[in-house]
């Protein structure tokens, strides 16, 4: 098939066209034969002669060399993932999410570096900046993504780099993006994005002035639970030096795991309309309930942040969470058991329901937990990764759920 004008397009026909290449997808007899880009498991490549071997490759997707450096089925997923990122020049992938973070950064910082880091981050981000990074110099420093002073206030001389997130894990808050990102880029800083919540459907992030917008495509993109995958995508001078730093640390990504990956990319969009209305719904619901203390879900009016992502997003996702009234944390672990229709497990952005507890306190350092204006006594949290469900039946089952919680 043709590729499309980049930007021609809109989004869900991007989604389905993207990354599927003639020459990646028939023959030269036969171009464009099949409908997805089959799966090439290769390890070694072959040059037809000695003179194609002495060029060697060029520094871009779509060159035979070696396995390492892929083959059509993660140049698919890179390319239909890049085009879905206004902005960017290229996409590399990752086995993870977390090795996608902790790839990008190794990438932009080097020994006596300092990065900043939201403090309500993704715990593994959380690990990174704690454990990983010390080992090569460079120093984390976390700050309030909520509090408009607080990054200006943690930048020094050899701050190089921001990580934020939105919303923030666990409690859900929406930062303005904008303001931090103009922020940073006074600064000189390099800013990085993990967009796994909204993904470039809800909110582009190069576009809006990020340097490199970071997924885990275990979750929205594979859609189905089955996958490990992670990705950064970038512009021009910080795609290639993603590009170089992977290359020189032999990451590479199954061709299995990348046409799954395309296959759930093709869906993502009308996934994610459905699971972020039914979480909206679920949200208000749970709003009513005299057991709830407070619903944090930024699609929700009163959440924290919802102006700002009412203002700077066009989408959501299915990933929220709640705070009990009161209560032990045993009761609150007996709710999440007393759950038929949530699975008890991590990750999310599946097409099933997920529940997990929501601990925060022990992994903050700039911020507080309760939140502000919140209830000391009312500190434990469930968070809930809103899948295909008919949410009436999802409903129905927190309310069985609740009624176990009031007599535990």
């Amino acid at each position: 098939m043709a590729k499309p004008p980049k930007n021609a397009i809109g989004d869900a026909t991007r989604l389905v066209t993207a990354g599927r290449r003639a020459e990646w997808t028939g023959t030269p007899d036969h171009p464009a034969a099949v409908v997805n880009p089959p799966v090439w498991r290769a390890s070694t490549h072959l040059y037809p002669d000695m003179a194609a071997l002495h060029r060697g490759p060029r520094p871009v997707d779509g060159d035979f060399y070696y396995g390492r450096r892929g083959a059509p089925t993660q140049w698919a997923l890179a390319e239909a993932l890049t085009a879905l990122e206004p902005g960017a020049e290229g996409t590399v992938l990752y086995p993870s999410g977390v090795a996608a973070i902790a790839g990008a950064l190794l990438a932009v910082l080097k020994p006596g570096d300092v990065l900043l880091l939201v403090d309500n981050a993704y715990q593994p981000s959380r690990t990174i900046g704690e454990k990983l990074l010390p080992q090569y110099g460079i120093e984390t420093r976390w700050f309030d993504s909520t509090d408009p002073k607080a990054m200006q206030a943690a930048i020094c001389p050899r701050t190089r780099a921001v990580l934020l997130e939105a919303p923030g894990s666990l409690t859900m808050e929406m930062p303005d993006l904008p303001a931090l990102i103009a922020a940073a880029k006074a600064a000189g800083l390099v800013t990085l994005l993990d967009n796994t919540w909204a993904s470039p459907l809800g909110f582009p992030a190069l576009e809006r002035g990020v340097d490199i917008s970071l997924m885990s495509l275990t979750k929205h993109v594979g859609g189905h639970s089955d996958l490990m995958l992670g990705s950064a995508s970038a512009g021009g001078e910080w795609y290639q030096a993603l590009r170089r730093h992977s290359h020189l640390m032999g990451t590479v990504i199954s061709p299995d795991d990348a046409a799954l990956a395309l296959r759930g990319l093709r869906t993502m969009g009308i996934r994610l309309e459905r699971c972020t209305a039914s979480a909206l719904a679920v949200a208000q619901w749970l709003e009513g309930r005299p057991e709830v203390a407070r619903v944090l879900c930024p699609m929700l009016p009163g959440s924290p942040g919802h102006d700002y992502w009412r203002r700077d997003f066009s989408g959501g996702c299915g990933l929220f969470s709640f705070v009990l009234k009161g209560g032990s944390a045993k009761a609150r672990d007996a709710l999440i058991d007393a759950l038929a229709l949530f699975g008890i497990g991590y990750s999310w952005g599946g097409f099933e329901s997920l529940a997990t507890p929501v601990d925060p306190a022990g992994i903050r350092t700039a911020s507080a937990w309760p939140l502000p204006g919140m209830d000391p006594a009312d500190r434990f949290g469930v968070r809930l990764a809103i899948g295909l469900e008919d949410p009436a039946d999802l409903i129905a089952d927190l309310a069985g759920a609740l009624t176990v919680w009031a007599q535990s």
